[in-house]
């Protein structure tokens, strides 16, 4: 059998697992329970059911506890929440791996809510720790998952803007999702709004706090769908799994629209996008711009075999933790650099200068140096300019310059 193509949908909440090659969904609560008496651990309802017996240790809320750099305590021993995270994501992905009968894993990407350095480096290592080749892992955001789900529908269904809400014990977010066509190429933007009007799905179990949420929804909806074109509308998040409480907010979304309800949307769309990561060209030929992705390209002018060229640092559409350069350049009588930020809106393009203090003035074209960009997030790079000499005649003074950039 060929390597499982996994997607895994990861929230402080619940934790969905879904395969290319099957149909078999696996939903269960994002907590870890370890035996008292033995080192054997506990995920998802078996975890509740041993510490609500007394014979386990539970602990929740994993994903904060990675971002947060938080440790939890069991049978005397500390843990760190990665070492939770290793061993509650192995435990996840054995599910898969005992339903269809191997242990090759050809690509596993997963799905949070929000993008973060500690929670991106926690995952890339516990894939490879469970087993997966660090090549074949992938992090990306709820947006981009969303954005993969649509574009692998009909085109029918995202000919014009797409909505979703996703109502979730985490809370209440929005999405919008728009293709944008344009001469030379399509570029399609996704984002997302977290709602303040958010509520405890516990109110649901009441027949009058069904009728506020439903009140609350219909608000909610009012403002986000007036006055657009949608293609479609989505609905998902467990709050969504029974509506018999909405009969007001469907009415609305239903109005004229299209409205579909997919319950493991964010663990598909990160599917879709493993596939597309096993395809010698991609399905999707479009410039995608998402939360997780850089919404600009950064280039600089340079003088490359006596003509004027640009030089292209990172592209609009690229995952901002897996873009970055690393360049040579002999700079002719200037004591900065220059980085052109375009964003899908040219007119809003727009220059950043950055002075080389302390860097040496040498005459004509002799000062040489090495210039190294990487991204903390999609809004900001981070660029390193080092002296490099130029040969035995100017040795390196050592000079290094550190700046961030806001695109």
């Amino acid at each position: 059998m060929e390597g499982l193509v996994l997607g895994l949908d990861l929230c402080d909440a619940y934790t969905q697992l879904v395969c290319a090659q099957g149909e078999k969904t696996w939903t269960l609560p994002t907590v870890i329970c370890r035996k008292k008496e033995e080192e054997l651990w506990l995920v998802g309802e078996p975890a509740y059911a041993s510490a609500l017996e007394g014979s386990g240790v539970m602990v929740d809320k994993l994903v904060k506890q990675v971002i947060k750099d938080g440790t939890a305590t069991i049978g005397g021993i500390r843990y760190r929440g990665e070492q939770l995270m290793v061993q509650f994501i192995i435990q996840v992905l054995a599910l898969a791996r005992k339903e269809y009968g191997t242990t090759n894993i050809s690509r596993l990407v997963f799905s949070v809510p929000r993008i973060e350095a500690r929670l991106l480096k926690c995952l890339a290592g516990c894939g490879e720790y469970a087993g997966v080749a660090g090549k074949d892992i992938r992090v990306i955001s709820h947006t981009e998952s969303f954005m993969y789900y649509v574009l692998s529908q009909k085109r029918e269904v995202w000919n014009n803007q797409v909505g979703m809400f996703d109502l979730s014990d985490d809370g209440l977010s929005y999405f919008e999702m728009k293709v944008q066509r344009g001469l030379r190429q399509t570029t399609v933007v996704a984002e997302r709004e977290e709602l303040e009007e958010g509520f405890s799905l516990d109110i649901l179990n009441t027949a009058a706090g069904g009728r506020m949420a439903d009140r609350i929804l219909c608000s909610c909806g009012g403002r986000m769908l007036q006055r657009k074109l949608f293609s479609s509308v989505f609905l998902t998040g467990k709050g969504f799994e029974s509506r018999d409480w909405a009969d007001g907010f469907m009415k609305l979304v239903c109005n004229r629209r299209r409205v579909y309800v997919e319950a493991e949307l964010f663990a598909r769309g990160a599917v879709y996008r493993g596939e597309d990561l096993l395809r010698e060209k991609s399905a999707y030929p479009y410039v995608c711009i998402c939360e997780g992705r850089l919404d600009s390209s950064v280039s600089m002018k340079v003088l490359h075999k006596d003509q004027d060229n640009q030089l292209i640092l990172a592209n609009a559409g690229v995952s901002w933790y897996e873009a970055g350069t690393e360049v040579e350049l002999i700079l002719d009588g200037q004591d900065y650099l220059e980085f052109i930020i375009t964003p899908p809106d040219q007119r809003k393009k727009k220059t950043v200068k950055m002075v080389l203090e302390g860097f040496p003035k040498r005459d004509g074209k002799t000062l040489r140096v090495l210039l190294q960009t990487g991204f903390l997030d999609e809004r900001t790079m981070t660029v390193t300019v080092t002296d490099q000499g130029f040969g035995e005649l100017f040795p390196s003074t050592g000079a290094v310059i550190r700046q961030e950039v806001r695109l």
